[in-house]
């Protein structure tokens, strides 16, 4: 297998200033409905970046479920281990990668937990059984066969069989208030546009043109 010689050429679309709405959220609000309309695969999915209070990094993807000027918001267990360095460290990078558009997003910022309220809204949308599999996993925890899993999931179908499943009390949402987002699109010979928002206070934000 030869990986130096696995490389794309970029030359579809181009980034410049004069192409950016003054609102980074606009803007990505844009580029997401572009993703979503080219039928790029879970366009909503992204890198979060977490570390540990002696810096040790993490990193998953998870879903972006809604986002405005307040941030961006994703639901987790809140005794999974990125909770817990969430906890300890609430800085994060958040990573969109739109490879069909040749487009990437960096966001970088501070996140913190929603309230019970919007979390409960959010629940109560999702399919019963995703419900359900909120109530048997112990995210993170160390198990032996997936058949333990299985067994867990089964017991809570059981319980919960009549009547709504409830707000497990361990499991809700996070929202990512951004400090900068950088889009990224790609152009030829690697010389790629990078325009980054920086936010100054106030509501504003200094855009600036960085090196590829």
């Amino acid at each position: 297998m030869d990986l130096e010689d696995m490389r794309r050429h970029y030359a579809a679309r181009s980034l410049d200033v004069g192409d950016l709405d003054p609102s980074p959220f606009r803007q990505f609000d844009r580029w997401m409905r572009e993703a979503i309309e080219t039928k790029v695969l879970e366009p909503n999915a992204m890198s979060l970046a977490t570390s540990t209070p002696d810096g040790q990094p993490g990193l998953r993807t998870v879903l972006l479920k809604g986002f405005d000027e307040r941030g961006l918001v994703f639901y987790t267990n809140y005794d999974s281990a990125k909770a817990a360095q969430l906890a300890a460290n609430p800085l994060v990078a958040l990573l969109f990668l739109w490879l069909p558009l040749e487009r990437q997003v960096v966001i970088t910022g501070r996140a913190e937990k929603v309230s019970a309220a919007e979390s409960f809204r959010y629940f109560v949308s999702r399919p019963r059984d995703s419900r359900i599999g909120a109530w048997a996993s112990r995210q993170s925890e160390v198990i032996t066969t997936r058949s333990l899993l299985e067994t867990k999931f089964a017991e809570m179908k059981a319980k919960f069989a009549e009547g709504e499943i409830p707000l497990p009390g361990f499991w809700g949402g996070f929202r990512v208030q951004p400090a900068t987002f950088e889009f990224w699109q790609g152009r030829p010979n690697r010389m790629h546009d990078r325009l980054r928002y920086a936010c100054q206070g106030d509501g504003r934000w200094l855009i600036s043109r960085l090196m590829p």
